[in-house]
């Protein structure tokens, strides 16, 4: 019965996209916001849980002292204000990364700053981390019912923050979430925001983590970029073995453009994410994986069951997707977790947690 009503609702979906995609981009977005939070904690949100959520103890990942129930979340950008974590975990994900948050509310770019590239099944954005702030995400969560899953918070440096003061401004942010974050991911790499990827520089990153370390921020990740050269990946993880960090997210969007992008769309400024990104930030979670011993959460262009076990294979405890949903719709959480239960099976592994790095 399960599996039938699964096949409802990706139908529904699938015949809901061409009017959803006849709008633009981020007003469709909204769309798709405001339904989440029209259902979000009533009966149908029960149902969307007992008819996607796969309930298997071989997805379970503990991964830097969190317990998750399987390994596929939905990256930060989606749920920038943390409206929707119950519902996001009703919809069968293990956990809910929430942000990019900065630490005073900010409108972001102007618009239009989003772009579907629908024949590469991709997306440009360049929102330019819009947020409500750091106060305003901090009481949200925690007068919120527990959504039953872990809530990650992703914070970045508010526009009006000189580089100088990034420590404090973080340190800002994360003091206001400190109490209902399941962790925290340090975003030092978006590429939409003046300022923020320069960040990755030793000394920025050092000076960052370390503000963040002595207010006793765990566990801690940080976030990095798909565009950073290798030595300077290898300078970013050695200050995450510096600081004792408990683990690395790879990879933020890239403004790399890689060859054989079809859509007029491919020429907007902003981050690429999607489908063209996939491979290049797999061979990223491999790169981080042979060079680190926390674990690494994979990032790029999922959009099936085959693309994370890629990336958990590669070394990723933990796999993240946002425009893969835009794609696929409602049960791709679901469709994942099903697919990687086949692939476990089939390559003779117990368990995800057996899975993890297999091809380093």
């Amino acid at each position: 019965r399960a599996a039938r009503e699964k096949i409802v609702i990706r139908s529904a979906y699938r015949a809901l996209r061409p009017a959803l995609f006849s709008l633009p981009a981020e007003t469709a977005h909204r769309t798709v916001h405001r339904a989440l939070a029209t259902v979000q904690h009533t009966p149908v949100e029960t149902l969307l849980r007992d008819r996607l959520v796969v309930d298997d103890d071989r997805l379970a990942v503990d991964a830097f002292g969190q317990s998750f129930a399987n390994p596929i979340g939905v990256a930060a950008g989606f749920d920038k204000n943390a409206e929707l974590p119950s519902v996001l975990g009703a919809l069968g994900f293990g956990h809910v990364e929430v942000g990019g948050v900065t630490a005073h509310a900010q409108p972001g770019n102007p618009r239009p700053r989003m772009f579907r590239l629908v024949e590469d099944r991709a997306i440009v954005n360049r929102m330019g981390l819009n947020n409500e702030g750091a106060d305003a995400v901090g009481e949200r969560l925690r007068t919120s019912p527990d959504p039953g899953i872990p809530v990650g918070v992703n914070v970045a440096l508010s526009e009006a923050t000189d580089a100088a003061d990034a420590p404090a401004d973080y340190r800002y942010t994360y003091e206001r979430v400190a109490d209902v974050a399941d962790y925290l991911a340090v975003n030092v790499s978006c590429p939409n925001s003046e300022g923020m990827r320069e960040l990755q520089n030793r000394d920025s990153l050092e000076a960052i983590l370390g503000e963040l370390v002595d207010a006793g921020a765990e566990p801690l990740l940080v976030k990095l970029s798909p565009d950073l050269p290798g030595p300077a990946i290898e300078d970013a993880l050695a200050v995450v073995d510096d600081f004792g960090l408990d683990g690395v997210i790879a990879t933020n969007t890239t403004t790399d453009r890689p060859s054989g992008l079809q859509s007029p769309k491919r020429a907007e400024k902003g981050g690429l994410s999607g489908k063209p990104i996939e491979e290049g930030a797999t061979e990223m979670v491999r790169f981080v994986a042979e060079r680190t011993d926390v674990p690494v959460v994979g990032v790029g262009g999922v959009s099936d069951a085959a693309g994370a076990y890629a990336k958990i294979r590669a070394g990723a405890s933990l796999v993240q997707l946002y425009t893969g949903l835009v794609y696929e719709g409602p049960t791709l959480a679901r469709d994942i977790n099903e697919g990687l239960l086949e692939l476990l099976e089939r390559d003779g592994f117990a368990d995800v947690e057996e899975a993890v790095g297999a091809d380093l």
